[in-house]
């Protein structure tokens, strides 16, 4: 297992160094700059990227109305979050949020319950202006939940802290059976609110989005087939993909009703949007759609950052019996008291 992801499971983060928290402007396109071709003529989209930003997902209530901070105000979180997670000042905190959130309210220390480390294995930040990945709706929010979706949502969030006590190995969720994170990538999914690698290739028919976390590759074909029929489900959906100008966009159906992305059931509809805006940033839109679980579609935009650092094994599999065989013995030791302890009473 690569170093990068030795607290992953434990502590629902990557590990890769100590952190530092880079300022940014507004995510836009540059002007003056072409790109880059592929021997067809599409965008070369190649390349090891990263996300790594400091933006939360949703935006805080504090920054209600406000799309975008000013140019002091990003330098004032900056500097607000390097006090507070300066040399293992505060607990490893986890995803991008927790940092974001943190400087906002100015605090002290950060006290996360779920942390197995302090701040000196958390990862390189970057804010930028924004007050939130989601684009649509025009309030930075995800949608009102159904109740159905309530009810999946909890679940999810039950499962992130490993506290949805399975019963055996069928009740553990895909990611901890080491089968797969899903996807889209986003908010306590192990993407934009933690850091994910992607390693893209790309060939006249086909795209492929290699992921470090979890090791799992999506290929996606270019070719115009129709996607497989409604009964054909499987864990990350059925991709695919078409170049609309200089934009990779991928349609994606077919997912298992195993598969939970922040509560949504099988009628998710994902549609992702890959845009190459400068020599080092893809823009990465992504657009969920679950009438089963919210009430509206969304839409979230990440800043995939070019980076040379080296994509290495995260070898978890499927069966990984030590992690599994840890979270049901808890839950069979928990169960255990507490039958003794309904029994004494």
């Amino acid at each position: 297992m690569s170093v990068r992801f030795l607290l992953l499971f434990s502590a629902l983060a990557f590990v890769t160094g100590p952190m530092r928290v880079a300022g940014q402007t507004k995510a836009g396109a540059n002007k003056s700059w072409t790109v880059p071709r592929a021997p067809d003529g599409h965008p070369d989209l190649q390349g090891n990227w990263l996300s790594k930003s400091a933006t939360p997902l949703e935006r805080p209530k504090q920054l209600e109305g406000r799309q975008f901070l000013t140019d002091d105000e990003v330098a004032e979180l900056k500097k607000r979050a390097e006090r507070i997670f300066k040399d293992g000042h505060s607990d490893f905190g986890g995803g991008g949020d927790n940092v974001f959130l943190a400087a906002l309210a100015n605090v002290e220390q950060f006290k996360n319950p779920n942390a197995t480390g302090d701040s000196t294995n958390m990862v390189e930040r970057e804010f930028d202006n924004r007050t939130s990945l989601i684009i649509d709706p025009p309030d930075g929010r995800i949608p009102a939940y159904t109740a159905l979706g309530q009810q999946r949502r909890a679940e999810f969030l039950a499962a992130l802290v490993a506290r949805n006590a399975p019963a055996s190995r069928e009740g553990l969720t895909p990611d901890q059976r080491c089968i797969t994170f899903g996807v889209p990538r986003v908010g306590s999914n192990y993407s934009a609110g933690n850091v994910g690698y992607y390693q893209i290739f790309q060939t006249p028919d086909h795209v492929v989005f290699f992921m470090e976390a979890i090791h799992e590759a999506r290929v996606i074909p270019l070719d115009g087939r129709p996607h497989l029929p409604s009964s054909i489900r499987t864990w990350n959906g059925d991709s695919r993909g078409r170049w609309e100008a200089k934009t990779l966009v991928v349609d994606t159906t077919n997912f298992s009703a195993k598969t939970n992305f922040l509560g949504a059931a099988d009628d998710l509809h994902l549609v992702e949007r890959f845009t190459r805006v400068a020599p080092d940033e893809i823009q990465y839109e992504i657009t969920v759609d679950a009438p089963s679980t919210w009430a509206r579609p969304w839409t979230a935009m990440v800043r995939l950052k070019r980076t040379e650092d080296m994509i290495y094994e995260f070898a978890c599999h499927e069966g990984n019996a030590p992690i599994m065989e840890t979270m049901l013995t808890g839950t069979r030791a928990s169960k255990s008291v507490a039958g003794k302890n309904a029994k004494d009473k």
